[in-house]
């Protein structure tokens, strides 16, 4: 047994025997299916927050700032982002003069003494919908300020706003992660998906900020504004449905603003990293998409070297994360191949021995036994999961399927030691509700015309070996899928070393303690046997139903 290997395993008895519960590791792994059916007793969903509730209103005057969120930019750097006057909706709207107004953070360490002052950027966007009865919209000013030379560790206090009107927010406080090292990572990091702004939604926030992370990964599908008519009005579950003379599919930019409100008290003080979803596309005049995700949130796409905001990367301690853009071009051939070639040379950079725990995130689930999203971005899997595998992704974080799934270690749908845990937290309570039907049920599985993906090809297929071989769907639930449960909720990644992580995946429904997830495994690393330095692994393949 190796040192880190003895040190994981001693770690593991240790913290056993201190918890007094058994939490299986992956190591005991591959797993027997489990299947958590719906509840009867709850309720598949709940109506959207109405913006007249005073967590959506705007609380402030003239230009004061609000909507205040933090994102990383770099381990000494963070980018501040909050929101200035009046937005617009209507059937003419005006935009706002980005330069009206100054873009500045003062921040230091002790309460109300500021020792550093950054100036940034303002922007606007608008929604436009030159089409009879329709309204368009104009966002109010939109500030990206990055503060550096931020120490490790330490808690900052700050302010934002434009001194010389004089328009300051209120004092705020963050405290930085761990520089990237091999045993240094952060606290805990929430992981939480198609969020929306419902009665759910709030009960997932609260019970997530009751578990105190010191960072968020939102994995797309943040506001749901797209649910709704330009004129507002009641969102609606389904808008095809709802809206089926819809001449574009309508978006009301309002939502945007009070999800940014919603938000604020959580994401001020805690950096929220964000990844586009289907339902940020919000296509309007021109071709234009993606306006309200692409001019709201900074990301730390220059820091990683990518020229697009649709995906990059960044280090958290031990941790380094990729975010993935399934609404964009993924292919690792062709003109277009500029994310794949990208995400190639982001790997290859890659220091195990600095940043050991390697996650990727994006929206749609390339391992997913729910009816719905079934091989929806099959062709995205097919494209890039040998580079992920290759490199060793230890973890991969999704939604887009509107409940909770955590797969056995996987890859091309072969039990593997060496491929990554797959999650699907797409759960976080929005307007579409929660996801019951699974594919392997009888006459639950989606057609082959079924799950189109709204960009990007259909690459559709049969199983061609195990127990389903021949066929488009299982006739129960995959040997890869080892766990799987309708509910909303939220999960917490707790990095512990360099080989061992506690994942927990905690339901709405449950109280709010440290000991009752609804699913919790020990996710385990062994870079001995998996090293992605050498070019061919240590494979091992599983048929749990060989037994």
């Amino acid at each position: 047994m190796t040192q880190p290997t003895l040190f994981s395993f001693i770690f593991f008895l240790t913290n056993l025997l201190v918890s007094g519960k058994h939490i299986p590791t992956s190591l005991q792994g591959p797993f027997h299916p489990i299947t958590i059916h719906f509840d009867p007793s709850l309720r598949r969903g709940s109506d959207d927050i109405p913006m007249d509730d005073p967590r959506l209103k705007k609380n402030v005057t003239s230009l004061f700032p609000e909507q205040i969120a933090l994102a990383l930019s770099t381990p000494t750097s963070m980018w501040v982002s909050w929101v200035t006057g009046d937005a617009q909706i209507g059937p003419n709207v005006t935009a706002l003069d980005p330069t009206s107004v100054a873009s500045e953070v003062w921040y230091g360490k002790e309460s109300g003494k500021y020792s550093s002052k950054k100036r940034g950027n303002a922007t606007v966007y608008s929604q436009l919908y030159p089409l009879e009865g329709l309204f368009n919209y104009t966002s109010a000013i939109i500030h990206h300020v990055r503060i550096d030379g931020l120490e490790p560790e330490t808690k900052y206090y700050y302010r934002c706003g434009d001194s010389s009107l004089p328009a300051m927010s209120e004092e705020h406080v963050f405290e930085t992660l761990p520089l990237p090292a091999q045993n240094s990572y952060p606290r805990r990091i929430a992981v939480i998906g198609d969020l929306g702004l419902t009665r759910n939604s709030s009960t997932t926030i609260d019970h997530l900020s009751k578990n105190d992370p010191s960072l968020i990964l939102m994995v797309g599908d943040l506001t749901y504004a797209n649910q709704y008519l330009t004129t507002g009005g009641k969102g609606v579950p389904c808008f095809s449905c709802a809206f089926p003379d819809a001449p574009i599919r309508e978006t009301y930019q309002p939502r945007w603003d009070g999800w940014g409100r919603f938000m604020e008290p959580l994401v001020s003080r805690v950096p929220m990293m964000v990844i586009e979803g289907n339902h940020e596309i919000e296509p309007q005049a021109a071709g234009i998409a993606f306006k309200s995700y692409l001019t709201r949130f900074a990301v730390p796409a220059k820091e990683s070297g990518s020229n697009s905001n649709f995906y990059y990367s960044f280090d958290a301690g031990g941790v380094h994360f990729i975010m993935l853009g399934a609404y964009v071009d993924y292919n690792s051939t062709g003109e277009n191949g500029a994310q794949y070639a990208w995400l190639k040379e982001d790997l290859r950079k890659v220091d195990r021995t600095v940043t050991p725990w390697l996650v990727a995130a994006w929206h749609p689930p390339w391992y997913n036994s729910y009816s719905s999203h079934y091989q929806e971005f099959e062709c995205m899997r097919q494209e890039m999961e040998q580079l992920l595998y290759h490199y060793g992704v230890d973890i991969v974080f999704s939604g887009h399927v509107h409940a909770y799934e955590r797969m056995n270690r996987v890859y091309n749908y072969t039990l593997d030691a060496c491929g990554p845990i797959y999650i699907t937290v797409g759960d976080g309570g929005n307007i579409e509700k929660v996801d019951v039907d699974h594919a392997d049920e009888p006459g639950k599985c989606p057609s082959q015309g079924d799950n189109m993906p709204e960009i990007g090809g259909v690459c559709h297929l049969n199983f061609s070996s195990g127990p389903a071989k021949g066929n488009f769907c299982w006739d129960r639930q995959p040997e890869w899928s080892a766990y799987r449960e309708s509910s909303f909720g939220h999960g917490i990644l707790e990095v512990l070393n360099s080989t061992y992580a506690l994942w927990s995946w905690h339901r709405n429904q449950d109280t709010y303690k440290e000991d009752s997830p609804g699913d919790q495994i020990y996710i385990v690393r062994q870079p001995d046997i998996c090293s992605p330095s050498t070019s061919l692994k240590v494979i091992s393949h599983f048929n749990i139903y060989s037994h």
